[in-house]
């Protein structure tokens, strides 16, 4: 029986984001399935877990895909490693609904 995915999207304001989703796919690389170049990273985690990334001059667009149960664990992980990265700036990540 295949679970009901959900996704919730997020819009964070830096002119960093494409450094911060190259380091994230990066430190990903190694475990998950990756693809990414300095504009759109996508991320593939086991139990049906997505991130989608597309970095802009003044943003970096988030996208993330899992089941219901498990979404919200995975949007803090993705938060908190984001986080680590960008520790020179102040991030508000306001996840919404897709």
């Amino acid at each position: 029986m295949s679970q009901t995915l959900v996704t919730s999207r997020c819009r964070l304001a830096t002119a960093h984001g494409s450094r911060y989703l190259q380091q994230l796919c990066k430190h990903w690389a190694h475990k998950f399935q990756v693809e990414f170049d300095a504009e759109r990273g996508r991320i593939v985690l086991p139990e049906d877990r997505e991130l989608l990334m597309q970095a802009g001059p003044d943003a970096l667009e988030l996208q993330a895909s899992a089941p219901a149960a498990t979404l919200e664990p995975f949007l803090k992980v993705i938060d908190s490693h984001i986080i680590r990265f960008a520790f020179r700036e102040e991030l508000v990540f306001d996840w919404q609904p897709a």
